[in-house]
């Protein structure tokens, strides 16, 4: 019964991880485009 639910928590676990690294690249790739953007902006005005 122990090894069941230790295989689910390590499971649960992999998966916040993932998910975790999902968010950074999401975050990280927003700012990027948010200075992308203002470079142009600024290199226009």
């Amino acid at each position: 019964m122990a090894k069941k639910t230790n295989a689910k928590r390590e499971a649960f676990q992999k998966k916040q991880e993932q998910q975790g690294k999902n968010i950074v690249m999401w975050i990280i790739g927003f700012l990027i485009a948010l200075g992308l953007i203002f470079a142009v902006w600024t290199s226009l005005g």
